[in-house]
C-alpha cells in the first residue's frame, strides 16, 4: 500500500482533526446527520436481523422478499417496529465519534500511519460505542421480532402490535419487563462479548479499507476529480469488505441476543450443524444494502460535517 502521505502530496486531500473542530456545530449537525442516515437504513437493519435470527428460510426467501412480505402484512410501520427505541443510539453514535476523533489526536504522538490511527480510532470507538448500544439493541431486537399474531423470538408483546405512539412506549415497557422478569439485569447485556467480537473488527477494519479504497482511486481517476466522488465510491467498497469479514459474528451475536443464549461456541455449533457454512452469511445482502447508501451519506456527510464545524479562523485556509 501506497502511504497516506503520498495519498495527500498527489491530490491534496486534508484530514480534518480534532481539533480544527467547531465542537458546538459538530455534536448539532452531527445529530442530525445520524437520524437521517437511521430513518433511510433501519428497514434493512430490521430485515437483516429477522433473516439471521429464522430457521432456514422458514419465513423469507431473502432481502426482496422479506420486505415485501413485511409490507404486505404490517404496511410501512412493520419496517420500522424497534425504531423509537433504536433512536437512542443516537448518544452512543456521538460517543463513538468524539472516541474516534480523540483516539486519532492520541495515536498521532507515536505514529503519523492513517492506517495506524484509524486502526486503533476505529476499534476503541466501537468499544465504548457498544458498551452503550448493546441494551439498546437487545430491546429493539425483541421488537423487531414482533409479528402480527405470532413471535420470531423469545418474548411476546401483549395487544396490538401496531406500534404507535403511547402503544409503541407500551410495548417496549413490556418487553423490558419480561426481559427482568427472564435474566434480570444482566439480560439487557446479552450478547455483550459477542458484539464487541463483532463491532470492533468492523470498524476497525472499516477505516482503514476506506482509505485504502480511497487512495487507490485517487490514482485512478483524473487529477481534476473532486475528492468528493472518490470518497464517497470508497465508503461502500469498505463497508462491503468489513461486512463480509464480520457477517458470521454478527449471526451469531444476533441470535444469542434474540434467543436468549448463553455460549456464542454453542450458537455457532448449532448454526453450523443445522445450516452449515452458508448460514453464517445470512442477511448478508440486507446487511450491504443498509450499509451501502449509509456508507455514501456517512462519508459524504462526516467530510462535510467536519468542513461545516471547522473553526472559522481555519475556514480561509482550507481548499478543496
Amino acid at each position: 500500500m501506497w502511504s497516506s502521505g503520498a495519498m495527500e502530496d498527489k491530490r491534496n486531500i486534508q484530514i480534518i482533526e480534532w481539533e480544527h473542530l467547531d465542537k458546538k456545530k459538530f455534536y448539532v449537525f452531527g445529530v442530525a446527520m445520524t437520524m437521517m442516515i437511521r430513518v433511510s437504513v433501519y428497514p434493512f437493519t430490521l430485515i437483516r436481523t429477522r433473516l439471521q435470527v429464522q430457521k432456514g428460510k422458514s419465513l423469507y426467501h431473502g432481502t426482496f422478499d422479506a420486505f415485501i412480505k413485511i409490507l404486505r402484512a404490517d404496511g410501512v410501520t412493520g419496517l420500522y417496529r424497534g425504531f423509537l427505541v433504536n433512536t437512542f443510539t443516537l448518544i452512543s453514535g456521538q460517543c463513538y465519534v468524539t472516541t474516534y476523533e480523540l483516539t486519532r489526536k492520541f495515536v498521532a504522538d507515536y505514529s503519523q500511519s492513517n492506517t495506524v490511527k484509524s486502526l486503533v480510532a476505529g476499534g476503541s470507538a466501537s468499544l465504548v460505542a457498544q458498551s452503550i448500544t448493546v441494551p439498546i439493541d437487545v430491546v429493539s431486537q425483541h421488537l423487531m421480532m414482533q409479528r402480527k399474531g405470532e413471535r420470531m423470538g423469545r418474548f411476546q408483546v401483549r395487544g396490538s402490535p401496531e406500534g404507535r405512539g403511547v402503544v409503541a412506549f407500551g410495548q417496549t415497557k413490556d418487553i423490558i419487563r419480561q426481559i427482568l422478569r427472564a435474566d434480570g439485569l444482566r439480560g439487557f447485556y446479552r450478547g455483550y462479548v459477542a458484539s464487541l467480537l463483532t463491532y470492533i473488527p468492523n470498524s476497525a477494519v472499516w477505516w482503514p479499507f476506506y482509505h485504502f479504497y480511497a487512495e487507490q482511486i485517487s490514482y485512478l481517476c483524473p487529477k481534476e476529480c473532486p475528492h468528493i466522488v472518490f470518497q464517497a465510491v470508497s465508503g461502500p467498497l469498505a463497508a462491503a469488505t468489513a461486512s463480509v469479514l464480520t457477517n458470521p459474528m454478527d449471526v451469531i451475536r444476533t441470535r444469542v441476543q434474540v434467543e436468549g443464549k448463553s455460549s456464542i461456541i454453542l450458537t455457532f455449533r448449532q448454526l453450523m450443524a443445522e445450516e452449515g457454512p452458508w448460514g453464517l452469511m445470512k442477511g448478508l445482502s440486507a446487511r450491504i444494502i443498509s450499509a451501502t447508501p449509509s456508507s455514501i451519506v456517512i462519508v459524504v456527510g462526516y467530510e462535510s460535517l467536519k468542513k461545516l464545524s471547522l473553526r472559522p479562523e481555519l475556514v480561509d485556509s482550507r481548499h478543496w
